[in-house]
């Protein structure tokens, strides 16, 4: 039987998405303590210290890590500090619990993995939508059986970012975002419909410069086949003024669905069973739960992990298959072709950078 540990845990970067991981440790009921915190911007490092009863604010993690003695760093940075952060991390032996986009390329989130097995610490990336009650009963009834086979799905992020949000020098460009609403916010979506579905096989993809002011694309949409022979479309996009987040699965058995924003609960769901199979709506009821979809479920499912020696989730091999299916989608969306998965290796421009070739809004600029 695993024992439960206490954990000293570590914020760097202390902007918006920090409060999230906060709240997460103080709900912990005791399992993690938040004992330090750093941010380059050593006041802001301290105001946040204050607010959340932190003994001590730091300027690096580099001070943080010479300094104190901590089991896990949560990383709240821009994503191009992402990397050589984490690598800083499992150097010192400390679990690096990662924001979305981990890296901005695959290339760099393989020397991520290869650092990973030369540390005692673990690498985790924060996708807390696998962990919500819903995602966890969908993924148990369809092990059991009970909804037949997964036959077509629909993975919707429609949101809306204006202009004022992309005058935060780092979004919006290739070097220091990765992307765009593919790597930073339909993230989310699609690596609950992978997590669901498996292995994809291949993906056909466009994307798009349609209305904001970026290098990166603010639209894609993709075509995508699994190894099950399911089908799914994907949409990511941060120009739509009506806002949402929505994922449809089409089993033999039944249709379940899921409509919210940035979280969902179980009241976000419904289930449609074909003729027949009337009972699957009794299982998706049992168990009804109103917590939300959030950092809180993820990190106790973290910590549930390291109690049992394991890799915390969601692993480097989990976030791998997600990051080859982002430099997928780029790379058919900017070459016109179908992409296999595998077909991206290491010396695939898409594998250095998602933008790969270049993107055609770039090459029409430039001609």
């Amino acid at each position: 039987m695993s024992q439960r540990r206490n954990y000293r845990a570590a914020i760097v970067g202390t902007g918006g998405i920090a409060t999230a991981h906060a709240n997460a440790v103080a709900a912990s009921d005791g399992r993690a303590e938040l004992v330090a915190v750093a941010d380059v911007d050593l006041g802001r490092a301290k105001q946040f210290a204050g607010t959340w009863n932190v003994p001590r604010a730091h300027a690096s993690l580099t001070d943080l890590l010479r300094q104190e003695q901590v089991d896990v760093v949560h990383l709240c940075t821009p994503p191009q500090l992402h990397a050589p952060q984490a690598v800083e991390c499992l150097e010192a032996g400390v679990t690096a619990l990662i924001e979305k986009p981990p890296t901005l390329s695959l290339a760099e989130f393989d020397t991520l993995i290869e650092a990973e097995s030369r540390s005692t610490g673990h690498v985790a990336t924060v996708l807390q939508h696998r962990f919500g009650t819903g995602a966890l009963r969908l993924r148990r009834l369809q092990e059991a059986g009970e909804l037949g086979r997964p036959l077509l799905a629909t993975c919707v992020t429609q949101w809306y970012r204006d202009e004022a949000y992309y005058a935060v020098p780092w979004r919006g460009t290739w070097e220091s975002e990765g992307g765009g609403p593919t790597m930073g916010h339909g993230i989310h979506q699609f690596d609950l419909l992978l997590s669901i579905l498996g292995p994809w096989r291949e993906v056909t993809a466009v994307a798009a410069r349609q209305a904001r002011s970026v290098d990166t694309e603010d639209v894609s949409m993709a075509l995508v086949t699994f190894e099950s022979g399911a089908v799914a479309t994907v949409v990511n996009s941060v120009v739509s003024p009506r806002q949402t987040s929505e994922l449809r699965f089409d089993y033999e058995h039944a249709t379940v669905e899921v409509e919210h924003l940035y979280g969902y609960t179980d009241d976000d769901w419904t289930i449609t069973p074909a003729p027949g199979h009337e009972n699957v709506s009794d299982l998706w009821a049992q168990g009804h739960s109103t917590v939300p979809s959030s950092h809180e479920g993820w990190l106790a499912a973290v910590l549930d992990a390291l109690d049992q020696g394991q890799a915390p989730p969601v692993t480097a091999g989990d976030t791998r298959r997600t990051m080859e299916f982002i430099a997928a989608l780029y790379a058919s969306a900017f070459t016109g072709e179908r992409v296999r998965s595998g077909q991206i290796t290491a010396d695939s421009p898409f594998a250095q950078t998602m933008e790969g070739t270049g993107a055609p809004w770039e090459k029409v600029r430039n001609k």
